[in-house]
């Protein structure tokens, strides 16, 4: 693959004047009112990229519940799975919604699927929640809290597949100590519209792996903002996508550092092929003035396929102390490289298998990072699968 040379920050004085300011801080986790958010239009910083149309009405409240998305649980032997109502005092520990589709997801759920992982408890598997969308041509609304209780330690997949319209908010409540992987996967019909907000909150010496897999839907929109409520929060991010022809896949990350010593990681890694696929990274980090000793680093790579396929992807980083212990971004988008094709087919290997071992090695740090096997082994699948489909 060729690309162009990552741009980097750290914690320099050069690197300060380098800094992308990240809009409209002030203004994020501000209601839970839909009519607090002015309907957007496109032109805005946060939407500029998503394609409005085709959203369904989510947008601007013309979108109504028609339709329940089922939920089914496979939860470990010390993991409660339950269905709260959403008066709940629990829901909303995370964060409030930042944005108009949100705000109208968190008025719009009837019920909320609660999942406890116990105070000092570790669970002995993972917890598999899966969530069907509500069918062809029908429009619902949601909303999931995990919550990892003080020093317990738990995987959590969250499986979204089926066709519809959905709009969400996730929440992940991270106490003091303990130790939480999150996969979520959108394995959507090719139909499919999915608009998910979710919160990540990290307790003191709280350390979280939140792993974010798209591979269907017609649009699918992802959003995690991860927060610090006290020192010594651990964070990665780590996401991986593969958008086919017209598919739009958009992940769009914030990490606000307002407290000392904490840690994020991020790195997402995409691949696009197909007429009108369309992949878009936006990643956030604010390290306020109070976060001294901040350590945080965020990464982006993009593989575009074939021709007509397109990437975008915007790294943000807003210093307002120089007490770091360190802080940076990289961002990549390179095309297939023809002479690393060439040089694999000069040893034997057929043109299909070339590619297959290129996309294999350019995911493999991502899917290494996935502990859980059933769930790295079938998106390995699910990646020959689509590559598959072009070489055909």
């Amino acid at each position: 693959m060729t690309a162009p040379a990552d741009t980097n920050t750290s914690n320099t004085a050069a690197a300060a004047e380098a800094v992308v300011p990240a809009a409209s801080r002030a203004e994020r986790f501000s209601s839970y009112d839909v009519e607090a958010f002015e309907v957007p239009g496109g032109r805005e910083e946060n939407w500029r990229f998503t394609p409005m149309k085709r959203l369904r009405g989510l947008h601007d409240g013309t979108a109504v519940a028609d339709g329940e998305v089922t939920v089914s649980a496979e939860p470990a032997p010390e993991v409660t799975v339950e269905t709260v109502s959403r008066g709940d005092e629990r829901l909303g520990a995370a964060g409030v919604p930042s944005d108009r589709i949100a705000a109208q997801a968190f008025s719009s759920f009837a019920d909320a699927t609660l999942v406890t992982v116990p105070k000092e408890t570790k669970a002995s598997a993972p917890t598999v929640v899966r969530l069907t969308g509500p069918g062809e041509g029908k429009t619902a609304f949601g909303h999931v809290q995990v919550r990892a209780e003080q020093f317990a330690e738990a995987a959590i997949v969250l499986d979204h597949v089926g066709s519809g319209t959905y709009a969400d908010n996730v929440e992940f409540v991270i106490g003091d100590g303990a130790k939480l992987t999150v996969v979520s996967v959108q394995d959507w019909a090719d139909d499919a519209v999915h608009v998910s907000e979710q919160h990540l909150k990290l307790g003191r010496d709280a350390s979280l792996k939140h792993i974010v897999v798209t591979l269907g839907g017609d649009l699918v929109r992802v959003s995690p903002t991860a927060t610090f409520a006290d020192r010594g929060g651990d964070v990665e991010m780590l996401g991986l996508y593969f958008a086919d022809a017209g598919q739009h896949q958009e992940h769009r990350l914030f990490v606000d550092h307002a407290v000392p010593n904490c840690k994020s990681n991020v790195m997402y890694k995409g691949a696009l092929q197909g007429e009108g696929a369309h992949g878009v990274w936006i990643g956030d980090v604010l390290i306020r003035a109070a976060a001294e000793g901040t350590q945080t680093y965020e990464l982006n790579r993009n593989l575009v396929l074939t021709e007509g396929a397109r990437a975008d992807s915007v790294p943000n980083l807003e210093i307002e102390t120089g007490e770091i212990e360190g802080a940076g971004h990289a961002s990549a988008t390179g095309r297939f490289d023809d002479e690393q094709l060439f040089y694999l087919q000069s040893r034997g290997i057929a043109e299909g298998q070339a590619r297959r071992l290129v996309v294999r090695g350019f995911f493999h740090e991502i899917l290494a990072k996935i502990d859980i096997p059933e769930v790295r082994e079938r998106l390995a699948a699910a990646i020959e699968a689509e590559l598959e489909a072009v070489n055909a």
